[in-house]
């Protein structure tokens, strides 16, 4: 029997069944969609090195970037076959991800969909490693790894990382290093998908116009014997203090103007759920009011020709770590810099003000309605939140109830510009 959530607002509605294997199961219909959509994870990512498998006692270390390791493995069929070529025969996109916290595999069709379906929960469920082939990936890998190395997106990103983060996980590469994959053996991989891809660490979410029964039906015919865990995995992450680990780190990579990402690292961590969600709205709407298109601050900054469309922002929230990051090209990084930590330092002494909170809390709205019209973006979010304990259906209740003193509170802990640090790109 399925659970019918609905959410009030917009009129949708996921139906969900926690199967006797342990495994979260979302069905989303969507009437009217030509395209239908299926994302499969697990809550486990490259911050999780450290860990005591649920009915040992001692704690497992294995080399950084293994979780990335494993999600490339997992493609690997015992009959030799391509996974790739069989969702092409059903005319499936396929693809798969690790992020820090959440490894997924993934489909896209506009037929065929319960072959595909099976398809993914096939292979997800049939890992198969051996020596020589595990042998084989560290060298694809390590092209993969030194190939980031003159990415000047990503250099930008963990060198910014790498300022907020003196000990948390979430300042090393996903995919490891050259020395730490070379540490990885079949075993490994074996131990961590035993312990990881166990069901009860996994969810499924597919979306789609299709019957929810029928889908579910396909879903359980293809659930492989797996025994739940009866207690959860501990992950253990080192104690992370309050500094930050740096303030200024620049690099020279071949790039035509200087790229940058500055932020605030967020200490209020530890905490997931609603409590969670209700922070991510305030950051949501605090950082809009701040650094969206139509606020002061980004005005002057792209009047005065020191931003330009690339300028971006984000807060990334999760349970043991957090932070805002503001990234862009620019002439000039450090004068960016300047500008905006001194811009925050007077919101702080002159206060944000109401009528653009008003205003922007709106907007917020807006978006949220909007994310629905993306399936796949929205399947996406959907998942990353179940992961953080948070139901996407609560979103209204949280944002409705979120008052200006909130959103002054929040701006006050968050916005202190000693958690503030600077991260550049120059041209070679």
């Amino acid at each position: 029997m399925m659970q019918k959530i609905c959410d009030k607002q917009t009129g949708e509605s996921v139906f969900y069944k926690k199967h006797e294997s342990g495994l979260n199961i979302y069905i989303m219909p969507r009437s009217g969609y030509s395209s239908s959509y299926a994302i499969f994870g697990t809550k486990y990512g490259s911050v999780d090195s450290e860990f005591v498998v649920p009915g040992e006692t001692s704690a497992t270390k294995v080399p950084d970037g293994i979780a990335h390791y494993l999600e490339h493995k997992m493609f690997d069929q015992p009959d030799g076959s391509n996974v790739f070529d069989k969702f092409s025969a059903f005319g499936g996109e396929a693809n798969a991800f690790t992020s820090f916290n959440m490894t997924a595999y993934l489909f896209s069709c506009t037929e065929n969909f319960e072959k595909n379906l099976e398809t993914l929960m096939d292979y997800v469920q049939s890992p198969y490693f051996t020596k020589e082939s595990v042998e084989k990936e560290q060298g694809i890998i390590g092209q993969e790894i030194r190939m980031y190395d003159d990415n000047a997106p990503w250099r930008v990103f963990f060198n910014f990382l790498g300022l907020l983060y003196n000990n948390n996980p979430v300042k090393l590469d996903i995919a490891g290093t050259v020395e730490s994959i070379a540490k990885i053996d079949h075993q490994l991989l074996y131990k961590c998908y035993n312990t990881f891809y166990n069901l009860s660490n996994m969810t499924l979410f597919v979306t789609g116009d299709f019957d929810p029964e029928k889908t579910l039906a396909v879903i359980e015919k293809n659930i492989k014997n797996n025994e739940p865990f009866s207690e959860e995995i501990k992950r253990i992450y080192p104690d992370e203090p309050k500094q930050v680990a740096g303030k200024y780190k620049e690099q020279d990579i071949s790039v035509a103007t200087p790229l940058f990402m500055m932020g605030w690292k967020d200490n209020d961590v530890g905490y997931s759920g609603r409590k969670l969600l209700k922070k991510s709205i305030e950051m949501e709407i605090i950082t809009e009011m701040i650094f969206g298109k139509s606020s002061k601050l980004y005005n002057e900054l792209y009047d005065a020709g020191l931003i330009n469309q690339n300028f971006g922002f984000e807060y990334s929230p999760h349970i043991d770590y957090a932070y805002t990051a503001i990234e862009g090209e620019s002439k000039d990084p450090k004068v960016v810099y300047e500008k905006i930590t001194e811009y925050v330092a007077n919101l702080r002494k002159d206060g944000l003000s109401e009528e653009d909170f008003n205003r922007i809390k709106k907007v917020i709205w807006g978006d949220y309605i909007r994310s629905f019209n993306d399936i796949e973006g929205y399947a996406h979010s959907f998942l990353t939140m179940s992961f953080l304990d948070i139901c996407y259906f609560d979103y209204f209740e949280e944002y409705e109830n979120i008052t200006f003193s909130d959103v002054e509170k929040r701006f006050m802990e968050q916005f202190d510009n000693d958690y503030c640090v600077l991260s550049v790109i120059n041209p070679k």
